[in-house]
């Protein structure tokens, strides 16, 4: 696969989160244990069950279709937005989760996808007329 002929490193960006994407995908298909490590609050034992792992590998190979179009035309706004929307989604999901469901605690299952999205949403709302036609 040849990388985007882009200027910057958004698109690179995009596909290093598309790559831990499809990965994350692979490990919730095969078993719940790893969405149980991300899920890990109160009431998370009956929550995560193996068919929400699948659902959420099921989210994120969505997720980073969307973003791997985005990455390879970085310069389309409406491919861009829905890039970004992937991310404001996935904050919006775990502060549910965090806040409301009690699926989620503070700690290392919530960084990574906390850090991932909320960098790429501050990159790319800043960089948006540096990319975007």
């Amino acid at each position: 696969m040849m990388l985007p002929e882009s200027s910057g490193l958004l698109p690179y960006w995009l596909l290093m989160v598309v790559a831990f994407s499809v990965l994350n995908t692979i490990q919730c298909y095969k078993s719940a244990h790893f969405a149980r490590r991300t899920f890990n609050g109160p009431s998370s034992e009956a929550e995560v069950t193996p068919f929400a792992s699948r659902l959420f590998g099921s989210w994120s190979f969505l997720s980073a279709l969307i973003r791997l179009y985005a990455a390879y035309h970085i310069n389309d706004a409406h491919l861009y937005f829905l890039a970004l929307c992937t991310y404001l989604i996935v904050l919006t999901h775990f502060a549910g989760e965090l806040l409301v469901y009690g699926t989620l605690k503070v700690g290392s299952g919530l960084a990574p996808p906390l850090f991932v999205a909320s960098t790429s949403v501050v990159w790319m709302l800043t960089q948006w007329s540096f990319y975007v036609d």
